[in-house]
């Protein structure tokens, strides 16, 4: 909870027109009404951590039903994950001498914020996201823990239904076209990309993309392995584990780079995400939601067997 002050203190002061993180040009000045709306959205998001920790810790929370738990914590984890993941590479980037743009990618003239926005803001996400991780898995170990212990093998006689069966295949090749984009740009093409992102490239904008891959493998791989019941050996704590931020990482983030590449203002067009990017941010988002379904719907089946 304490990890969520400064980020809530900075968008409040935001709001109330404070300038303070903002240099003078900044993109964020020049669309005052959105940029009102786009940090209220962002406060209840964050003090939706509070709530979830309060849930996770209070004796109460224990009655809370599944999925009054389960959906919030899939978005946490779904955003929190990228940030956890990329934000250390990239001063890791910066560190061994990488050209960087800072973690908003932007590398151009007008800076976005200050540099210790982005210190103070990151930290104090990757303390939310090991906190509020910590408080899940024991969470479910003590309400849930005997639906993910055991083995592959150990799972449901005849796997997945036909409707997770089929959530998970379809889940696979539509995976397959955001994956190779992101691959061929972490490679350096930029067959695909739009003329502002070419230009505003930078090391760890490669790094980035390679993540966006394993997100994309991780959801996928994950849910084939518990739906199928490959590798029957292995702890299903961990195909379970890749499904989880896996299919979170893309299906949150993919989810909320559409929504800011469609209401962006109109006058960013010129520089915004091109169709192919906007197409796989949209894919992203669909995958990870049919994994995520997949899982759940496991699950179900898994405790139902195991009860």
């Amino acid at each position: 909870m304490v990890a969520c002050v400064p980020y809530l203190a900075l968008k409040a002061a935001w709001i109330g027109g404070s300038h303070v993180g903002i240099p003078d040009g900044s993109p964020l000045l020049e669309h005052r009404a959105t940029m009102i709306v786009a940090n209220g959205v962002t406060v209840l998001m964050d003090a939706g951590v509070i709530v979830l920790a309060l849930l996770l810790t209070l004796p109460w929370g224990l009655r809370a039903p599944a999925w009054l738990l389960a959906a919030p914590l899939w978005v946490a984890t779904g955003l929190l994950t990228p940030i956890m993941a990329g934000y250390p590479l990239q001063l890791a980037v910066g560190a061994l001498g990488g050209d960087t743009g800072g973690p908003s990618g932007n590398s151009g003239d007008e800076p976005f914020l200050d540099g210790w926005v982005f210190g103070v803001v990151y930290t104090g996400f990757i303390v939310q996201g090991v906190a509020l991780g910590s408080l899940f898995a024991l969470h479910a170990r003590d309400r849930w823990g005997h639906v993910w212990r055991g083995r592959i093998g150990d799972g449901p006689p005849s796997g997945g239904d036909r409707w997770t069966r089929t959530a998970a295949v379809v889940a696979a090749p539509l995976a397959l076209f955001p994956a190779c984009l992101h691959a061929l740009w972490a490679a350096g093409s930029t067959v695909g990309l739009g003329e502002g992102r070419v230009q505003g490239r930078t090391a760890d904008f490669h790094v980035l993309e390679f993540l966006d891959v394993l997100y994309l493998v991780a959801a996928v791989g994950g849910a084939l392995v518990l739906v199928f019941r490959r590798l029957p050996a292995l702890p299903v704590k961990v195909p379970l584990a890749l499904a989880w931020a896996g299919s979170g990482a893309t299906g949150c983030w993919g989810a909320w780079l559409l929504a800011a590449s469609l209401t962006g203002p109109a006058d960013d067009l010129a520089t915004g995400p091109s169709g192919p990017t906007v197409l796989a941010y949209a894919v992203q988002m669909i995958t990870g939601l049919l994994v995520a379904a997949a899982g759940a719907r496991h699950l179900t089946r898994r405790a139902e067997s195991t009860a």
